[in-house]
């Protein structure tokens, strides 16, 4: 007997799913984010190992040579942030006592336009930085340990992106059966189409990540910011993280030119340059590189990075827009998908005008 249910009905199975769901990836985070990361640097990593092999290499050797070429990128670029952040905790407690003496200075000058005391604020800033300096040496060990506990969990993604390379043609015949006989040819081509389509807008998504942080790094070396390196290679990542990321990409080496040099105007300088970088990347990098077909709108950009860092927490901030886009990307490739993703992208439908009546004269 086929039984139809009410539209309430089925939107409450529909959001109990959704929150069963997210439960289970929020519970099983330490399984799921490793794969997840794993799943996307193996979408990157496919192109090189096709190139390795129809160069003659043997696949297992092409997947390990390409892990290993990754691999030498990441502890390369490790070493270089490891290095600026030892000489930023050297320097930390000198920073914070520059940025309190002029924050000092300008309540001071603003108390005496508003005629409020300024001892009282004065007097909680001073606690705020001896606390600050005090509690950023537990809180640093804090987070080593938590990121040492996270280590040997994510010394699996290596394991998981060798399996799922070597396993993708399993993987993906997977997919082609279980969707039925009658759409075994049109699931497989959309698994190909979405797959290559994937494939070329994480590749530019990592193709500008680099020449962002190419461009603010030299901005910043031309500037004579401190830690210029480390600064840039944050921004550039921020930068995946869309409005909410660029704010505090520009708001770092902003605090950092405050506190390191000897006039305010340095900070305006470095707003005016990462507002050109900005500029360049939005409308030259992003069309040039990144796919426009998968660009996501503003509104679910903001709401899946804070479900993504209330998820996962950091991780999923920077997972949330790969994951969102290759989801958007595999909706707009089944047809009756079409329409969610259509609501994800950003292309402005166009208004259609309603007739106007005219009444018939008599």
């Amino acid at each position: 007997m086929d039984m139809k249910l009410p539209f309430y009905a089925k939107m409450t199975i529909c959001m109990v799913g959704i929150f069963a769901l997210f439960t289970i990836l929020y519970i099983t985070q330490f399984i799921v984010v490793p794969l997840v990361f794993a799943i996307v640097i193996s979408i990157v990593l496919s192109p090189i190992v096709e190139f390795f092999v129809r160069h003659k290499f043997n696949r297992n050797l092409s997947i390990i040579l390409a892990i290993f070429l990754a691999l030498l990128l990441i502890l390369g670029l490790g070493a270089l942030i490891i290095s600026q952040l030892n000489q930023l905790s050297d320097s930390w407690p000198a920073l914070v006592d520059r940025f309190s003496d002029i924050l000092n200075q300008s309540i001071s000058q603003f108390s005496g336009w508003v005629d409020v005391n300024p001892d009282h604020v004065h007097e909680w800033i001073s606690n705020a930085k001896n606390e600050l300096i005090n509690s950023s040496g537990p809180a640093l060990g804090q987070t080593i340990v938590s990121v040492g506990s996270s280590i040997a969990v994510f010394f699996l993604i290596p394991v998981y992106v060798f399996l799922l390379l070597y396993y993708q043609t399993i993987i993906l015949e997977f997919i082609r059966r279980v969707s039925g006989k009658t759409n075994q040819v049109q699931v497989g081509a959309v698994v190909t189409q979405t797959k290559t389509v994937v494939q070329s807008y994480l590749i530019g998504l990592l193709i500008e990540t680099a020449i962002v942080a190419i461009l603010d790094v030299t901005a910043l070396l031309l500037l004579g910011i401190d830690f210029a390196i480390l600064i840039g290679v944050i921004g550039a990542l921020l930068n995946l993280i869309p409005y909410i990321g660029g704010l505090v990409a520009v708001a770092l080496p902003m605090a950092v030119a405050i506190a390191t040099k000897t006039t305010p105007m340095y900070a305006i300088y470095v707003l005016a340059a990462y507002y050109l970088i900005q500029f360049i990347d939005n409308n030259y990098i992003v069309p040039m590189i990144v796919a426009s077909k998968v660009k996501i709108n503003a509104l679910f950009s903001i709401i899946v990075v804070l479900a993504g860092n209330a998820l996962w927490g950091v991780s999923g901030m920077f997972l949330s827009i790969p994951l969102i886009a290759i989801v958007k990307l595999i909706f707009d490739n089944i047809e009756p998908m079409k329409p969610w993703g259509f609501l994800l992208g950003d292309t402005m439908p166009t208004l259609i005008k309603k007739p106007v009546f005219r009444k018939k004269k008599p």
